[in-house]
């Protein structure tokens, strides 16, 4: 039988042919060492020109298309395609790697780029959104990433010149990128009319922000910041697709064929055409290379290809020695065995015969049409064999010039492989339909008998098919990917290539499927063909796509042997083949130990992360059930006292000493710290599913633990205070297997039970993944960093033993290297020795191994049966086995020193409890303190004295299932019995202890101690039970009646003369005790038995089914009763422990379908019902619990189900077994009142309260609001019709050539201000913004500069005001609203302002939400930090520190995210809460904990490590007080937090417990509280109405018992602030009607700093005709005079209705205002008094003006119509006609200059002209041309269409003015958007400068008098913005 094992010879990647040209660029580069470096297919290649010698990088696994070359010339970063594509950056002068980057893009990596000094590397993906990513590439670790581009981008380049700015181009587009923060934002490149529109290929970089691109076309674009300055035509005839710059100028290379060399300013200095030469380094190019023959005498190999090609190369010099061209594509070739002629079959079904001396033609024949797919010459040279596609072989001779001799025709396929017999008489074929066929020869006659074919030698084996072969193919599959295969009969091996890119190594022959290999990567995908050189020295193989040809040399057996300390090539894969299941066939079989526990699996049904996500999909039976009163949670509670377990039977080294001489474990969900000394234990319980691994830090006071999960968490806790440091998830699935720390204690290496065992390497304090690499496909059992080099770990596990160390966020991994020494064995154990390379193992066998560096020198026999433990000392090391035996070793693993047996003759006298049997499987050691600590597979902890005796410290059951519970009727002790068939008796009493321990033959359920205490009944799984005595646990009697599980069995109460015994047959089986007789069978259950107890009467029994049936059964014949449920609870039972019936329905969680009660036990007083659930969750209950629902307080302790729960005899335990997590677990009951107020780990309910949280108008419209992005903005008006850039215009008749005589075209425009030569407007510069975001924004006014300055926001721009001068200046980086504003407080970073804004999905692109960190005085961005909150940030804080930015989102979760903002790193992120969340903040002393309240919600957070913890507020402490909406949050000192809510009150919390609360604080709810960090004071701001004691703003003291209140003057009805700030002496309050107001301290004095509309829109504008005074009229009612050299605003008249529009007349003495209700009122301006009022109509009046002679006064509407009043009439004013026809609702109207005409625009996209007054429509086109306009701000015409934009499919410009001069014009659009113009601008999209600040809608603009200024009005934002003119200097 052949060997299975894989060949032990194996090849070397000796030479590459070719080079990747067709689909990549920029690939090509010199290195500092003068080497090029390139990359074909998936190998990187180095090659020295000088040396004509090659290096091979192959750490990558498909092909690589992108590579860049580090500024130091040295190093190098190749990118490749794959699903999951990979960054690698390697030496080129070591090729080995140094940094994978990974996880990050998908499909491929298209391009890479290093920054300046080569610390940052730019890569740009393959996916559809063409994502770009910056890498900190020794790291690791990705700094930023956004979307590239929606095509693909072919160049991507850092800008030398400037630091954090990138170019990247593409597909008719190229950006302009700067980086800051975490972000990347993009600026388009606008060609403008320089250039056109089109693709660009390749960038070079300059100075003075020049980018120089090449395009499409050929030419060259020359960009200066993102505008195309120039472009040098025609520089190459195509496309240009490279480009470098570097001192002397550019060179450029196109698909002309040519480089072109310029000088520095693009003048030409010299072409070099490449077409012309012959020289340099070739390779195939194009089409798919197929064709591979070798020379049978001379180490040549022929190649031939698609692209027509066929070329010679010589096999010892490396180098192309001859091409010829042909006229077909080629696919096979063959050389003659004398070695003159050369055959190459064609696509065509030709083939030709060249005489390989001079490449002359022989013969050219054409007998087929389909390809010639194989060509043979027999070995004689007598004739050539030709399979084609068309399924037959043509037979040729030779001699007679290739004339047909033969034809086989036996296949129905095409032919795909042949070889001939060595005596050139038998021909055997394989075709695509895998048949393997044999054919006489010449004749072509197919052979089918038997015999004649056994003695057949074959001259070549390249068959894919036949005995000989079948290894090649997996056991399971019957795929045919595999294309080639070459036998080598000397070398007793056989190469074969495959669709994979592989090329594997197999004994010769293999005859069983699925045989072992050596596989080597380096091609990209089809492996076409594969063949030996003559003497077998190497292996030549050829890729279809990549055409390359990859020369490998063939390393047999005996030289391996002296290789065998060369360490084999390191690569990403092995070598040895992963799918090869191992390297060997005969794999011992594993011990049963192992074999059960690799079979345990860790995967639940439901995990506990899945929780909320399973109650949010019960919301509706929530909605149900919370209208219904609840009771409340027990007052009384309970607190874990003792585990009895350890577990042992799956988890390994997982016991150890702390510092402090205590010994830590785990056991369930528990970490425990016990101390021997006093018999106690402390629990780390921050886990909440099984603990599988732990280890300890080498200081030994910090201890990691890893869990179970669907993201399974890793803790990192201190064994002192119990507290967790760090928590780390994210990276591993279902759980975490094993942990180590490294020896400095700064890094954690961990291990999950995913199915690759993914490896990963942490920061553990910064909770960062430095690194992470998929482990192994079987199970890993152990991991370990080395103690000397922190970089470099081992992983150890089912034949396994791998040797890591770290590159970037990868780790490179090699395989143990086991040499002539056998084959690797299944690893238990790892430890490292005395030096960095010496490392040992322990087998499943028994045996030691020891590895230099990772070779395996030795192995020694140390135990009987696997080495589950070992532990390295100062001078030696202790091992621990199967065989019970620790043994003690010297440092050399020479000698055995000692061995201790674990038996119960070594126990020491005064050992409690009882070792279950001899020489238990030891699965963990620990040295220290003089003592070995032992751990056994059966669950017990012991300690042996160095001189020999063993103390038993802590015991539990071993592996099964732990369910049958029963506590002592009247002594502190209780029973417990398993499925690992024993049956043991506990000491509840101090000392903890297990009394008594019987084996069982059956593992049992359930077991009752009898009401005297002195019997114990036991049930089992086979159907029997059994009585024993309580003590010695010796049989009483035993029965054996049914066949399935015992499932229930009780003691009547009393006497205990019945015994019930249930099954899950569905039969409870009574018993007479003193008769040993059965006397009764109940029946009608249908199915099995769960629950039953006893009536005290001992008369009645009651049942549970797993039907979730409740019935009851008489005692003691078992008849069935029926018992209405009000009567049931009447009925005195004896215990209570069924989960059934209307006193219980409260215990059923919403997600009743996932989980189950399994258990419940009432308290002997009946007030408390304790239960037990599938979840591992213990929960209180008050009793009765009925109604839906009922709140508890819950446990977490038991990992998956508790099975079992039960009070002691009176109530002062609560003991719980946990099922498959073996424990016992003891609570103790503490009553209310009694406990000391220590924080309770409890949670209350499953609901949220259903109370609702109050309500109050500002609230709900805050919670309720949603924020549109500005780029996705609507028409604010409700417009129809065909947009104007639409609209069909027709010829008018003016457009006859003019005529000298004609008359001049009058003015478009009466202007003002002829006298001056006029200037036009080249820009706008905001200079004040009258508004302050109030109304749905809180916490954003701060002082700056002890008080000089206010910060504060409106729209999308962050304002600082100077309080004494009253000027503004402005951030305007934020491209859509600002939400929310903070100041940083410490010292180092003054002035720092964070503000959030809204945007869109969470995306990363510039549309994204993101936070802007910037510096109040010069208005620098510091940072930018795009976050995942989709929908806005709505909440920020800067820490303690001032380092940390807490931030929340406004998304369905209401995410809470930490930012490092200086690097723009999220350091963490978490799910909030389910409804909104209005603020959250630091404490001001702290960077790691901080409170977030929203609606019903008040959460306590901590940041540890890159986790989030959380504990919801406790209001338990305080009678009656409910969870309502908190709105605000302030702190104290001694860690008080105070909540405002909505009610008015204050809640004061000690930690996270509510300890009183301050009733009405303020009438309406508290928005806003202040903490001042100096004196601790607290300013609180509320909603009231200003009486005389209270005010809106109140000044406590540090407690809040005190306080001051004050009153704002404002005249409102209710004062509602909305933020308050204390600077020196004074309070800064912020309201909800956009008043900043001042308020002093000392005399309360109040000064309104800052006034603004409160609600908008502002439609109406207005600008006086001399003065720079405007008015603004808005939806609030108020009409409002501002003053822009005053800064500030002059009156205000509130109307009591809408106000719509406003307008002077052309004196400036009387003012228009046009009400939404239809009224109109005129005012005169200098009293301020009604001149005259009227309503002639019922809807809003949208426009109103006065005509120029002051006679006319027009009102449009939105009932279609404009109304003329007369006003020399006087103030009767009575209509005297309107225009008729209007289409729609009025826009905009404006009087021509002699006030005889009136343009309307309309809501239908129209514009018409009526004469005044008779309102007759003016119909001639003519007339309407030459009219002179007063003022134009319509927004329809002719003269104005170029101001509607492409984008503009939804949105609308609402509104335009032209200058006094009547050249430049403004528009206001719903995107928020001011736009300046010339006018008149005819030509659609016309040119134009816009001006970003406003929010969505801006709905009137103007000039002011002497164009001096612009007035935008904000439709969103109630924001007037005046923007200062700057005109052009003539």
């Amino acid at each position: 039988m052949a060997d299975q094992n894989a060949p032990n010879s194996r090849l070397r990647l000796e030479w590459v042919y070719g080079y990747r040209g067709h689909q990549c660029r920029n690939n090509l580069y010199y290195t500092a060492a003068k080497e090029i470096v390139y990359f074909v297919a998936g190998v990187g290649v180095v090659y020295s020109p000088r040396e004509h010698r090659q290096k091979f990088y192959l750490g990558h696994q498909d092909d690589i298309i992108s590579l860049a070359l580090h500024p130091e010339q040295v190093l190098v970063a190749t990118g490749q395609v794959g699903k999951e594509p990979y960054i690698c950056v390697w030496d080129s002068y070591t090729v080995q790697t140094i940094s994978i980057l990974k996880d990050v893009h998908t499909h491929g990596i298209a391009c890479l780029a290093f920054d300046l000094d080569g610390q940052r590397l730019v890569s740009v993906g393959l996916d559809s959104k063409n994502t770009i990513c910056v890498w900190d590439w020794r790291r690791g670790k990705m700094l930023s990433m956004a979307p590239g581009h929606t095509d693909r981008i072919f160049d991507i380049s850092w800008d030398l010149y400037q630091p954090n700015k990138l170019v990247s181009c593409g597909v008719k587009h190229i950006k302009f990128w700067s980086l800051c923060g975490n972000s990347l934002t993009p600026k388009r490149g606008v060609f403008g009319k320089t250039g056109d529109l089109q693709t660009i290929l390749c960038l070079a970089c300059a100075r003075d922000e020049v980018t120089h691109s090449g395009a499409l076309n050929g030419d060259i674009y020359v960009w200066k910041g993102i505008n195309l300055i120039r472009t040098i035509q025609g520089a190459h005839a195509a496309g240009i697709f490279s480009m470098n710059a570097c001192e002397e100028g550019f060179a450029t290379g196109g698909r002309d064929g040519c480089v072109r060399l310029w000088d520095l300013n693009f003048k030409p200095i010299t072409v070099i055409d490449l077409r012309e030469t012959d020289q340099g380094y070739k390779g195939h190019c194009e089409g798919e290379l197929w064709a591979l023959a070798v020379h049978p005498t001379k180490p040549l190999a022929m190649t031939g290809s698609d692209d027509r090609s066929v070329r010679i190369w010589s096999l010892i010099d490396h180098a192309l020695i001859a091409r010829c061209n042909m006229e077909e594509p080629i696919r096979c070739a063959a050389v003659s065995t004398d070695g003159i002629h050369l055959a190459l079959g064609m696509k065509d079904g030709s083939f030709t015969v060249l005489r390989v001396r001079d490449m002359t033609e022989v013969v050219h024949i054409k007998d087929r049409k389909e390809a010639i797919h194989e060509l043979k010459y027999s070995p004689d040279g007598t004739f050539l064999a030709a399979g084609s596609n068309d399924s037959s072989v043509d037979i040729y001779g030779v001699i007679q010039r290739y004339k047909k001799v033969g034809e086989c025709v036996g296949s129905l396929s095409f032919i795909t492989h042949m070889d001939w017999s060595s005596d050139s008489k038998y021909l055997q074929t394989n075709d695509g339909s895998g048949k393997r066929l044999f054919y006489k020869m010449p004749s072509g006659k197919e052979v089918t008998n038997k015999e004649e074919l056994k003695g057949i030698q074959w001259a070549s084996w390249t068959c894919v098919y036949g005995l000989e072969v079948n290894g090649i193919w997996p056991k399971y599959s019957d795929i045919n990917d595999i294309n080639s295969v070459d036998g080598n009969f000397n070398g007793q091996v056989l190469v074969t290539a495959d669709d994979y890119g592989i090329v594997k190594l197999f004994r010769y022959p293999c005859l069983r499927k699925g045989a072992k290999f050596k596989k080597y990567l380096g091609h990209s995908a089809h492996v076409t063909n594969v063949r030996w050189s003559h003497d077998h020295q190497w292996v030549v193989s050829i890729g279809g796509a990549d055409h390359s040809v990859f020369q490998w040399k063939f390393i047999p057996e005996r030289k391996l042997k002296d290789a065998i300390h060369i360490a084999p090539q390191e690569s990403l894969v092995d070598s040895n083949s992963d799918e090869s299941d191992s390297d060997q066939s005969d794999v011992p079989e594993l011990d049963s130990e192992i074999e059960q526990e690799t079979q345990i699996t860790y995967r639940r049904q439901v995990y506990k992360e899945d929780l909320p996500q399973l109650k949010e999909q019960c919301k509706e039976k929530r909605k149900s059930a919370a209208s219904k009163r609840r009771e409340r949670a027990p007052g009384n509670s309970i607190r874990l006292h003792f585990v009895h377990g350890y577990r042992g039977y799956d988890c390994r080294s997982n016991l150890f000493y702390t510092q402090t001489g205590e010994i830590v474990y785990h056991v369930a969900a528990v970490g425990v710290v016990y101390n021997r000394q006093q018999n106690t234990q402390r629990f780390y319980l921050g886990h909440d599913d099984d603990i599988l691994c732990l280890a300890i830090h080498p200081l030994k006071d910090y201890v990691a633990t890893g869990q179970v999960g669907r993201d399974s968490s890793i803790h990192i806790w201190d064994t002192e205070t119990i507290k967790p440091l760090s928590v780390l998830k994210g990276y591993h699935q279902y759980g975490v297997c094993a942990v180590d720390f490294s020896a400095d204690g700064k890094r954690l290496a961990s291990v999950g039970i995913d199915d690759n065992h993914t490896v990963v390497l942490w920061d553990w304090k910064k909770g960062e993944k430095l690194s992470a690499v998929r482990g192994s496909k079987d199970k890993i059992f152990v991991v370990k960093i080395n103690p000397y080099m922190p970089d470099k770990l081992i992983t150890a596990g089912i034949k396994h033993m791998k040797f890591w160390r770290r590159a970037g966020g990868g780790l490179i991994g090699r395989k143990g290297c086991i040499g002539a020494m056998g084959r690797t064995d299944t690893m238990m154990c790892a430890v490292y020795g005395w030096t960095e390379e010496m490392a040992f193992s322990g087998t499943s066998t028994g045996d030691v191994c020891i590895w230099r560096d990772l070779f395996l020198i030795k192995t020694i026999k140390a135990h009987d049966g696997p080495v589950f433990s070992m532990h390295a000392l100062e001078k030696g090391f202790v091992t621990g086995g199967k065989d019970g035996v620790v043994a003690l070793w010297d440092d050399t693993f020479e000698r055995c020193l000692k061995t201790y047996a674990i038996k119960r003759a070594a126990l020491a006298p005064g050992s409690k409890g009882l070792l279950l049997e001899d020489n238990p499987s030891i699965r963990a050691i620990s040295l220290g303190h003089g003592h070995i600590l032992v751990g056994t597979k059966n669950g017990e902890i012991l300690e042996v004295d160095k001189s020999g005796p063993i103390t038993l410290l802590v015991q539990g059951h071993m592996e099964g299932e732990v369910w049958g519970l029963a506590t002592h009727p009247h002594l502190p002790i209780c029973a417990t019995v398993s499925d690992d068939k024993t049956l043991r008796i506990w000491d509840l009493s101090p000392s903890h202890c297990m009394l008594a321990v019987r084996k069982l033959k059956k593992g049992g359920r359930c077991c009752c101690f009898s009401p005297d205490g002195k019997a114990l009944a036991v049930g089992l799984n086979d159907g029997s039970f059994l009585m024993v005595n309580a003590d010695t646990l010796e049989d009483l009697v035993s029965f054996h009646h049914r066949k399935d599980v015992i499932s229930e069995i009780r003691f009547s109460p009393g006497s205990g003369k019945y015994l019930a015994v249930a099954s899950c047959d569905s039969f409870v089986d009574i018993y007479n005790v003193m008769s040993s007789k059965r006397v009764g069978i109940c029946k009608g259950a249908s199915s099995y038995i769960t629950h039953m107890d006893w009536d005290i009467r001992g008369k009645l029994l009651q049942v549970n089914t797993g039907a979730k049936e409740q019935l009851f059964f008489e005692a003691p014949r078992g008849k069935r009763q029926t018992i209405p449920s009000l009567e049931v609870e009447k009925i005195g039972w004896a215990s209570w422990t069924s989960v059934l019936g209307s006193c219980c329905e409260g215990i059923w969680p919403i997600i009743g379908e996932v989980t189950d009660v399994t258990a419940s036990c009432l308290t002997s007083d009946s007030k408390v019902l304790a239960t037990g659930d599938d979840f591992g969750f213990v929960k209180l209950f008050r009793f009765p619990a009925k109604g839906k629902f009922g709140k508890f307080k819950r446990y977490v302790a038991h990992s998956t189900h508790v099975t079992n729960v039960r009070w002691t005899h009176e109530d002062s335990l609560l003991v719980t077994v946990g099922g498959a997590d073996t424990s016992l677990m003891l609570w103790t009951y503490e009553m209310e009142g009694h406990r000391e107020s220590r924080q309770c780990d409890s949670e209350e309910s499953d609901l949220d309260s259903e109370e609702d949280g109050g309500y109050d108008s500002d609230v709900t419209r805050e919670n309720e609001i949603n924020y549109t992005i500005k780029a996705l903005s609507t028409n604010i008006r409700p417009m129809f019709g065909i947009k104007p850039h639409l609209q069909q215009k027709e010829p008018s008749l003016d457009e006859r050539p003019p005529v000298s005589r004609a008359l001049p075209q009058p003015e478009k425009l009466q202007t003002n201000n002829v006298g001056k030569k006029k200037r036009p407007i080249e820009d706008l510069v905001l200079e004040l913004v009258f508004g302050y975001r109030g109304k749905d924004c809180r916490n954003n006014v701060h002082y700056l500069n002890d008080g000089a300055d206010i910060i504060y926001h409106t729209a999308s721009v962050g304002i600082l005001y100077n309080v004494a001068t009253g000027s503004q200046s402005f951030y305007q980086e934020h491209n859509d609203d600002i939400l929310c504003l903070t100041v940083n407080q410490h010292p180092k970073f003054t002035n720092l302002v964070a503000t959030g804004q809204v945007g869109d999905s969470a995306d990363m692109s510039a549309t994204a939400p993101s936070i802007h960190v910037w510096d109040a005085m010069n208005k620098q961005t510091l940072s930018v930090l795009r976050c995942y909150h989709s929908k806005g940030v709505c909440s920020v804080s800067f820490s303690a520190t001032g380092k940390l930015l807490l931030s929340v989102g406004l998304d369905p979760e209401h995410t809470i995210t930490i930012w490092k903002w200086q690097e723009g790193a999220k350091i963490a992120s978490r799910t909030g809460h389910n409804q909104r969340i209005f603020v959250a903040e630091f404490r001001p002393d702290s960077d790691t904990q901080f409170v977030s309240v929203g609606v019903k919600h008040v959460r306590f957070w901590t940041l540890a490590g890159r986790a989030l913890l959380s504990k919801k507020g406790l209001l338990s402490s305080i009678e009656d007080a409910r969870m309502q909406t908190m709105l605000s949050v302030a702190f104290g000192a001694n860690n008080l937090t105070f909540t405002g809510t909505i009610s008015g009150d204050v809640c004061v919390w000690k930690d996270h417990v509510l300890v009183r609360i301050v009733a009405k604080a303020h009438n309406g709810p508290v928005f806003t509280m202040y903490t001042t960090l100096r004196d601790g004071l607290i300013v609180t701001g509320g909603k009231e109405r200003p009486s005389k004691e209270g005010g809106a703003v109140k000044l406590w003291d540090q407690e809040l018992k005190r306080c001051r209140a004050f009153r704002l003057e404002t005249g409102q009805m209710t004062d509602c602030v909305r933020s308050v700030c204390r600077g020196k002496g004074k309070i800064l309050v912020g309201t909800r009607n956009a008043e900043i107001i001042e308020v002093g301290e000392k005399n309360a004095a109040c000064n309104i700093l800052i006034n603004g509309h409160m609600d908008g829109p502002i439609w109406g504008l207005a600008t006086h005709p001399s003065r720079d005074f405007f008015l603004s009229a808005a939806e609030d009612g108020t009409v409002r005079l501002w003053d822009i050299a005053e800064k500030k605003m002059l009156n205000k008249v509130s109307l009591g209705h809408a106000a719509r529009t406003v307008s002077y007349s052309p004196e400036g003495d009387m003012v228009a205002i046009g009400m939404k209700n239809g009224e109109f009122i005129i005012l005169l301006v200098t009293s301020l008094k009604i001149w005259g009022k009227k309503r002639d109509r019922s809807s809003a009046i949208q426009d109103i003006r006065f005509s120029p002679d002051s006679r006319y006064l027009a009102v449009g509407t939105s009932e279609n119509a404009v109304d003329f009043y007369d006003l020399t009439l006087g103030p009767t004013l009575n209509r005297v006609s309107y225009c008729k026809d209007i289409p729609s609702f009025v826009i905009q109207m404006d009087f021509s200059a002699d006030s005889r005409f009136l343009q309307v625009s309309t809501g239908s996209y129209k514009r018409q002209v009526y004469e005044v007054p008779s309102g007759r429509q003016l119909m001639d086109q003519a007339v309407i041309d030459r009219i002179t306009w007063a003022t134009w701000t319509s927004i329809l015409g002719d003269e104005v269409v170029g101001i509607w934009s492409r984008h503009a499919e939804k949105a609308d410009v609402n509104c335009a003015c032209v200058s006094h001069s009547g050249i430049s014009l403004v528009t206001g659009d719903d995107f928020g958007m001011v736009k300046l113009f010339d006018f008149p601008c005819p030509e659609k999209f016309a040119k134009h400068k816009r001006f970003l600040g406003h929010s969505a809608h801006l709905t009137n603009i103007r000039f002011t008098s002497g164009d001096k200024y612009v007035v935008s009005a904000g439709g969103d934002d109630c924001s007037l913005f005046i923007w200062k003119c700057v005109h052009m200097l003539h």
